[in-house]
């Protein structure tokens, strides 16, 4: 099978109070803050119908992630056997992708204020998605 490369382009980028992958919590609701999503102009007309109080998944690229690490000690704990990356919610990993399910507080134009959120500053966003409500069927 042929190698091809993938090209992603970032829809947007986090502002956040977090500067430093050691200052943030492992997952957004263990204390992360709120940040600000800033979208691109060309993709801003993409928010039509977001809401404040809507929850979103952000899928964000872990920009200083490691992509050669295939094993690692779940949540940073040497006390915990080596794990491969893929059974792990480590930001280390082939392709840095996180996951982030968060809250709209605020809109302002083409930012949204989300939250909680533990991406650090200055992280790509490659896309938004809403978290679709739950259908019980009769």
């Amino acid at each position: 099978m042929a190698e091809i490369d993938y090209i992603l382009h970032p829809i947007g980028f986090l502002q956040s109070s977090l500067k430093r992958r050691e200052d943030a919590p492992k997952q957004g609701r263990e204390g992360a803050p709120d940040a600000w999503l800033i979208v691109n102009d060309e993709f801003a007309e993409g928010l039509d119908r977001v809401a404040v109080g809507d929850e979103l998944i952000i899928i964000s690229w872990f920009h200083r992630s490691q992509r050669d690490t295939l094993k690692v000690h779940p949540r940073g704990d040497p006390a915990i056997p080596l794990t491969g990356v893929f059974a792990t919610r480590s930001p280390d990993r082939p392709n840095p992708l996180g996951l982030h399910r968060v809250t709209v507080r605020e809109i302002a134009g083409s930012r949204l204020k989300i939250g909680p959120i533990e991406a650090i500053d200055g992280t790509p966003v490659v896309d938004i998605k809403p978290v679709l409500p739950h259908t019980i069927d009769a």
